[in-house]
């Protein structure tokens, strides 16, 4: 019938890329590519080219003559021609009449990746420390472009459109600008007349809902679920919820979360910080205190018996720190720093009372000669950003005073030259 007999190739590969037997019916062959093709539809992320694969592979096998050249001879064979035509279709072509639509939904074509794909909208939504430690509810409202339900996003009513004139099609527009003698400038612009579209549709036979414009305008509120731990700019993505424009995939929602300053609590990761000032008996003597926690908890901070709270100390308390998103039922640690407040001065009274019960002071003992060869200081008060701040002021001065010497000088110089 041939002539002669083909070299035979490799004839499992195909079955191979479906991850059917050899032996397979036209039953698992549907199922196969089913499963297989929604999982790599380049519309859900999938891989391109292992999309092509097996829709090729599917359309070979699902052809009872190519199937069996396949079986026989191999791939090489259908490559040849022996198939009745060996061009490979479209995958989308047969996604699509296979599915009889878009198996995500919205029905129409299923060539997403041949479209342009819309702009994400992001949307800041504030929330306090107290929302992300508890968890919660908040409510957005959202105007968003949508195809309209009329005429589907045709924006004509009998669904026909024309090339605009004004860019032939292309929905951009050159402009020549001269910048000078020989200079000219292209500028490569949306053509106004389509509003970038490259179609123009006849004044009569315009959408009454749309106007022609293709989309009409949709008010809706968005639920945004706050989960317990979430962070600071931690993003919620609602899928397909942006603006929607004819043959563009629609862009996503994305909601980016923006805490608001605590007054009282700072929070890194998983760990919330806060300050505390004791009094400098309570730091020597022992103290207790109650704090107010983000769920309105009341913690009993206290002191051991006997212990001393040094200045710029911190304390931790396991447990209570922020929820670990994902595993609210883990929290991590909470941080108390202490500062102590001393007292302005005190009393003859008071250093003698304490003279008492402290430990006793190292003693100088100095004779009347050592005293007399002695200069006597007075300490003052000092706020060292202020110093330091004072003190790059004057060298700052007498920077500019040395760099104003310097040039007047070199002017003497050189008036004395001349």
């Amino acid at each position: 019938m041939f002539g002669r007999a083909p070299k035979k190739s490799d004839n499992t590969k195909y079955y191979e890329i479906l991850g059917v037997p050899n032996t397979a019916s036209q039953d698992d062959l549907k199922k196969a590519y089913k499963k297989a093709a929604i999982k790599n539809h380049p519309d859900k992320g999938g891989d391109p080219e292992k999309f092509k694969e097996l829709a090729h592979a599917y359309e070979v096998l699902s052809d009872p003559e190519k199937r069996e050249i396949y079986d026989q001879y191999g791939e090489d064979a259908l490559k040849e021609g022996m198939g009745g035509g060996s061009g490979m279709h479209d995958p989308f072509d047969i996604f699509q009449s296979f599915f009889g639509g878009s198996p995500f939904g919205g029905g129409g074509s299923s060539r997403g990746r041949r479209q342009r794909r819309g702009e994400d909208a992001a949307h800041p939504l504030k929330v306090s420390l107290e929302d992300l430690y508890l968890g919660t509810t908040k409510k957005i409202p959202l105007s968003r472009n949508v195809l309209c339900s009329k005429c589907n996003g045709k924006g004509s009513k009998s669904g026909a459109s024309m090339k605009c004139s004004g860019c032939q099609g292309t929905g951009m527009k050159v402009t020549v600008r001269q910048l000078g003698p020989g200079m000219l400038q292209q500028l490569q612009h949306p053509c106004n007349e389509c509003k970038g579209t490259g179609e123009t549709i006849n004044d009569k036979d315009r959408c009454s809902q749309c106007k022609g414009e293709k989309v009409v305008l949709e008010k809706k509120v968005l639920e945004v679920h706050v989960e317990k731990g979430m962070q600071n700019g931690q993003q919620i993505t609602f899928h397909g919820e942006a603006d929607e424009a004819p043959d563009t995939i629609t862009g996503d929602v994305v909601v980016v979360l923006q805490q608001r300053e605590h007054p009282k609590f700072k929070r890194k990761g998983d760990d919330l910080f806060v300050e505390h000032s004791l009094g400098l008996t309570e730091a020597l003597c022992g103290f207790q205190f109650i704090l107010s926690h983000l769920d309105d908890r009341h913690l009993l901070i206290k002191s051991q018996p006997g212990e001393v709270v040094k200045p710029d100390s911190t304390k931790a308390i396991n447990d209570e720190g922020m929820p670990m998103h994902g595993r609210p039922f883990m929290k991590g640690k909470l941080y108390i720093h202490f500062k102590v407040d001393f007292p302005e001065s005190l009393t003859p009274e008071q250093v003698k009372a304490l003279e008492a019960v402290l430990p006793p002071k190292p003693s100088l003992q100095l004779s009347d000669m050592e005293l007399e060869e002695c200069e006597e200081t007075t300490l003052q008060d000092v706020n060292m950003e202020e110093e330091m701040r004072r003190k790059q002021a004057q060298r700052q001065e007498a920077y500019d005073e040395e760099d104003e010497e310097m040039h007047g000088g070199a002017q003497r110089v050189q008036c004395a030259q001349q």
